[in-house]
């Protein structure tokens, strides 16, 4: 039985505003071989997990998209590290949004071809009174609509406007569909965490291979490309 292909990416993305360092494997295990080195030497990270199924590491520079990573890397059942230092001095709007989509440009390129995959992907996640609801499509039609109904200005040292516009970053670079809503809750870190994780369930079941539809594009057009 011929092994299935390793879906996995490395990347640098490097402006005037960010440099950030990627590395991203969907589907757990170790990071891919050309791991940036700078990546493999800043695991200390305080976002930072290490299992037999997973090595996570964040280092944005702001601990709330910190979190927010990990546990969109920890709950998609990806190993990713990232590393970015940005012009924080400024705002953290560049920082939030490159590093968002230095993750939907490596989740599309260790994803490849749209083919054997579920393609749809959908899921509830609930953080205490919180609770929300992802729906993604692999679609190759970036689209995105979230309402979180976020009302504090900040969570921590992230400006609450950034949360959905992370979530817009990623879907337009991962090339993806995605509709998220926070359906109810009173706190925001609460009802933020939730979206993300939701998000991870619902991209893990998207990007699930079927078992039989391998090489089978999923749609009825035959092609899922650009």
């Amino acid at each position: 039985m011929a092994s299935l292909p390793i879906r996995a990416a490395a990347l640098a993305r490097d402006t005037n505003e960010t440099s950030i360092q990627i590395a991203l494997s969907i589907d757990g295990g170790e990071l891919p071989s050309d791991t940036d080195p700078r990546l493999l030497e800043a695991t200390s990270a305080h976002a930072s997990q290490a299992s037999k199924s997973q090595v996570i590491s964040i280092n944005t520079g702001i601990g709330f998209l910190d979190h927010m990573l990990h546990a969109l890397a920890k709950h998609a059942g990806w190993s990713m590290a990232l590393n970015c230092k940005g012009d924080l001095h400024i705002d953290d709007h560049h920082t939030a949004e490159d590093c968002c989509i230095a993750v939907g440009t490596a989740f599309a390129k260790a994803l490849g071809a749209l083919t054997g995959v579920a393609r749809f992907g959908y899921a509830y996640a609930p953080l205490d009174e919180a609770l929300s609801r992802a729906v993604v499509d692999l679609s190759n039609r970036p689209y995105t609509v979230v309402d979180l109904g976020l009302k504090r200005e900040f969570l921590g040292q992230l400006s609450t406007e950034m949360v959905p516009h992370c979530l817009q970053s990623f879907a337009q670079a991962a090339r993806i569909t995605l509709h998220v809503d926070c359906l109810r809750g009173d706190n925001d870190h609460h009802r933020a965490e939730s979206a993300f994780k939701a998000l991870a369930v619902a991209i893990r079941m998207a990007t699930t291979r079927v078992q039989g539809k391998e090489g089978e594009v999923p749609s009825t057009k035959g092609t899922l490309s650009a």
